[in-house]
């Protein structure tokens, strides 16, 4: 039995909220550690080198706090935010709703953050070490949207591994419509002029709630605009059949329930790119196994964060050392081999 399943009725006896702003506090005790490198899990992506393909996805570290606390924790890489141009605080508590029955979380924070002005600055002051992205996003009330993400790409590059351009999120309203075909098109043509020579890789994390003919289409704009991955999923607003009290609640579900959708669009995003557009997966990953059937699908990378509200810091360790064990099982050399291979 670990630690933290000893400490977790204790956790959950705390409002969702309130605890994880106790865990990123503790967090912040955490001395950096550099990560063991498995040689069968390493590779070199986006001219970066990833020591595993484990990484922590956006929303646990909203404000760039902890990014070397996490990366300490086996994480290959941490993506933090998201940013917004300016501070908000997102919509009304309570907004973050676990639901333990279904091993699955509910969300509708509403890109609560204190600005990129605060996450530029902190990040500026911390050693450049390991692989740290930054997730941008646009403010809810903003005029313009599509010049929110063109200032982020400008504002953070400067101190981001890469970016990540989330027109995914469920609890901004209109968000998502930035995945149509005109939107999206000026949204990836602003951000193509944002980035300046030699700057950082960019990502665009898309949502699992598509119609047929939008992956061919998203695909299409992100190669014709040079974004180098796609995340493919956030969180869904579809509702599966779920156990818990908080079934009901709006805002995007997560963790287990995403699972088997997160899959499925990330077989789709890779039938409709061919292997050409990288592919990083989250959505509904909690071990080894997730983990290494998603990259057997068609993922370079994998994300999590819901999954250790309920196994713990512990985590990324474990599914990486589960991974360089199936990785052998099956008879590749590395994980590049592994990946497409199912």
């Amino acid at each position: 039995m670990s630690l933290y399943s000893v400490l977790r009725p204790l956790i959950f006896a705390l409002d969702a909220e309130r605890a994880h702003r106790l865990t990123i506090a503790g967090l912040k005790a955490v001395p950096y550690r550099a990560p063991d490198v498995d040689p069968t899990l390493e590779q070199t992506l986006f001219g970066l080198t990833f020591p595993s393909p484990v990484g922590l996805a956006a929303g646990f570290d909203k404000n760039a706090e902890v990014p070397d606390a996490m990366l300490s924790l086996g994480f290959g890489f941490v993506e933090v935010g998201t940013v917004t141009p300016l501070p908000q605080a997102g919509n009304p508590t309570p907004r973050l709703f676990r639901l333990p029955e279904d091993r699955a979380v509910i969300n509708r924070l509403g890109f609560n953050n204190r600005g990129q002005a605060a996450a530029l600055d902190r990040l500026a002051k911390r050693p450049r070490r390991g692989i740290v992205g930054v997730n941008i996003g646009a403010n809810k009330d903003s005029a313009d949207r599509i010049a929110d993400y063109a200032l982020g790409v400008r504002q953070m590059a400067r101190v981001a591994d890469y970016l990540a351009v989330n027109i995914s999120s469920p609890n901004t309203p209109g968000l998502r419509a930035l995945q149509a075909g005109g939107d999206l098109a000026e949204l990836l043509a602003a951000v193509r002029d944002a980035r300046a020579p030699g700057g950082p890789p960019v990502f665009l994390k898309v949502a699992p709630d598509l119609e047929p003919g939008d992956h061919d289409r998203i695909v299409r704009a992100a190669l014709d605009s040079g974004i180098d991955a796609l995340i493919v999923a956030n969180t869904t607003v579809s509702r599966p059949a779920l156990a818990s009290r908080y079934s009901g609640e709006t805002g995007g579900l997560s963790g287990r329930p995403l699972k088997a959708l997160a899959l499925e669009q990330l077989r789709a995003f890779r039938s409709a790119g061919g292997g050409e557009m990288p592919l990083i997966s989250a959505g509904g990953i909690e071990d080894a196994n997730d983990a290494f059937a998603r990259i057997r699908a068609g993922a370079c990378l994998v994300q999590l964060y819901s999954a250790l509200v309920y196994e713990g810091p512990g985590l990324a360790r474990r599914i990486a050392d589960g991974m360089a064990a199936r990785i052998r099982h099956a008879g590749f050399a590395n994980i590049a081999e592994a990946a497409g291979s199912g």
